[in-house]
């Protein structure tokens, strides 16, 4: 993914409006998000429960959560065929994040829900993209074993007209040029953030673990996506190769044959919103010399070869935010023969991303509720040690998340990265109980319903 040059990696021209990067002082205010369920609106295109997604809004918002975040699948916008759109469920979201006095971060979702960890439904591509696929499977990335990932479209495919007369660039612009004419009136104001999917699960990757049918487990190092024998390279079958082989000869570099992302035009420049992109936390094998999981997924990252400082410097380059998860995990947590190291992995991030100017936001990669993890993306907010968090969105809103401990230390959270990382007051632990007795009392039985 890396290979073709440190400094000339290229996933978006997006530009927003020359963005100046301020490096986050030490104890500054970390706005938090919550990540809305995936089925939020459903496969017809209406907003589920809307009674009680409001009373779950209405609570988030007394907690002092800054907004939600929400995919917006495009196999759920578009299909009803090519250039189609249903936005009507999320209009009726963003309308009731706006009276509830919350922000939106939305994900340009381009991949399949399904076969990945925490994946509680299937949301499919759309059937024009599954009817391509059909006809022609080397749309897809392929396994050495010849196993095809539906979940994303193939990057060699990114600049070939394979869905029908549009390349899969001209389709994802259209989609996201599409959402800025409909949401217009809310870029910027209400809708914050947008964050561009670019691979399975969104992430700026290749799919060298999926979960579905057995093919990983948990800390396998993965699998090339390539067909080549050698598994020298992550290519992919006629047209990665020979979009690969196209941009070796652009860089006068022909025996390279690898490339990475294409750049897409400018959607959302001048919006006021935030364009961001979310990398993968790979933290299994990275106490190894040569990090064999980071390599399958395209990161070319080991002992002695920083992959993510090309991959900072690059979003920094077009004022991209730089998302990245596992905030919540500590190395003491992770089986030992792992080699695993999300602290240290999360080191390495905010290190790069300050020496490249760029803003840092985090997740936490699994649904965490305890004390521990909160303590932990605590301290990881903080820029004692690079970067410090410009936004933390969790993961993620549903039944137990409204459990009285588990509220409370949602709620405490909060307050403690709008106060910098304080340590919270007696007095102010007890005064989460408001938010409990107000969530029991007026909201439970609504947010439960939705919730189930």
């Amino acid at each position: 993914m890396q290979r073709v040059s440190h400094e000339k990696i290229s996933i978006s021209d997006e530009r927003l409006h020359g963005l100046t990067i301020p490096h986050a002082e030490n104890n500054s205010k970390v706005p938090v998000y919550v990540m809305l369920p995936l089925d939020t609106v459903d496969y017809g295109g209406r907003l589920k429960k809307p009674k009680a997604m409001n009373a779950s809004l209405m609570a988030l918002k007394s907690a002092g959560v800054k907004g939600v975040m929400v995919d917006a699948w495009w196999g759920l916008v578009e299909k009803d065929g090519p250039l189609k759109y249903n936005w009507e469920g999320y209009a009726e979201l963003v309308r009731m994040v706006e009276n509830n006095g919350l922000k939106l971060q939305v994900v340009m979702s381009f991949h399949q829900c399904s076969g990945n960890v925490g994946d509680s439904c299937r949301i499919p591509l759309p059937p024009l993209v599954l009817e391509e696929i059909s006809k022609n499977p080397d749309l897809v990335y392929t396994d050495r074993s010849g196993r095809r990932n539906p979940e994303y479209i193939s990057l060699g495919c990114d600049s070939i007209p394979v869905l029908r007369w549009r390349t899969p660039i001209q389709a994802y612009t259209d989609y996201m040029r599409s959402f800025r004419d409909r949401f217009g009136d809310y870029l910027g104001r209400v809708i914050v953030e947008i964050q561009v999917g670019m691979g399975p699960c969104g992430e700026l990757r290749y799919p060298s673990y999926p979960e579905s049918n057995g093919t990983w487990r948990f800390p396998g190092i993965g699998e090339f996506s390539a067909m080549t024998r050698s598994m020298l390279l992550n290519v992919e079958t006629q047209y990665m190769r020979a979009s690969l082989e196209a941009a070796a000869l652009t860089m006068e570099k022909k025996e390279w044959g690898k490339s990475g992302p294409r750049g897409t035009p400018r959607t959302f420049h001048g919006t006021g919103t935030k364009l961001s992109g979310k990398i993968a936390g790979i933290h299994w094998h990275y106490n190894t010399r040569s990090h064999a999981a980071d390599l399958t997924a395209g990161y070319y990252n080991t002992r002695h070869r920083d992959g993510y400082l090309p991959i900072a410097r690059m979003l920094s380059k077009h004022g991209v935010v730089f998302n990245f998860t596992c905030m919540e995990m500590r190395d003491c947590d992770q089986p030992h023969h792992a080699n695993c190291s999300p602290e240290g992995l999360v080191r390495q991030v905010k290190m790069v991303t300050k020496t490249a100017r760029v803003k840092l936001a985090g997740e936490n990669a699994l649904e965490r509720y305890d004390g521990g993890a909160y303590a932990q993306i605590l301290a990881t907010s903080r820029s004692d040690s690079g970067n410090g968090l410009s936004a933390f969105t969790y993961l993620r809103m549903n039944k137990r998340l409204f459990e009285g401990d588990n509220w409370r230390h949602l709620v405490e959270f909060v307050k403690n990265m709008s106060e910098g990382g304080r340590k919270v007051s007696d007095s102010d632990t007890r005064g989460t109980n408001l938010y409990i007795g107000f969530i029991r009392e007026k909201n439970v039985e609504k947010m439960e319903a939705a919730l189930a």
